[in-house]
């Protein structure tokens, strides 16, 4: 359910704004993002696991503050963070 440390590097150089960013809206959305694609994949096969769905529920309330965040900050990084990532909105 939870990512490797090296999947985690990965999205650290991916999105990183400058080198060694680890803390940016950018790293902390990616690395959000795939925590919540990883439990909606555990989701198909457990449909009844209601204790890591309010988890799930969580990850998505705090994704969605990092980005209003970022939309407020600067528009042009929430946009391409969005089309990067393949969100809505």
């Amino acid at each position: 359910m939870s990512i490797t440390a090296e999947r985690k590097k990965e999205l650290m150089t991916e999105f990183a704004t400058a080198a060694g960013d680890t803390g940016s809206p950018e790293v902390q959305v990616a690395i959000l993002s795939e925590r919540i694609k990883n439990l909606t994949e555990h989701f198909k096969d457990h449909k009844k696991d209601n204790h890591s769905r309010r988890g799930l529920l969580a990850l998505v309330s705090q994704r969605r503050r990092l980005l209003d965040y970022l939309k407020s900050r600067e528009e042009g990084r929430y946009q391409t963070l969005i089309e990067k990532l393949g969100l809505r909105r």
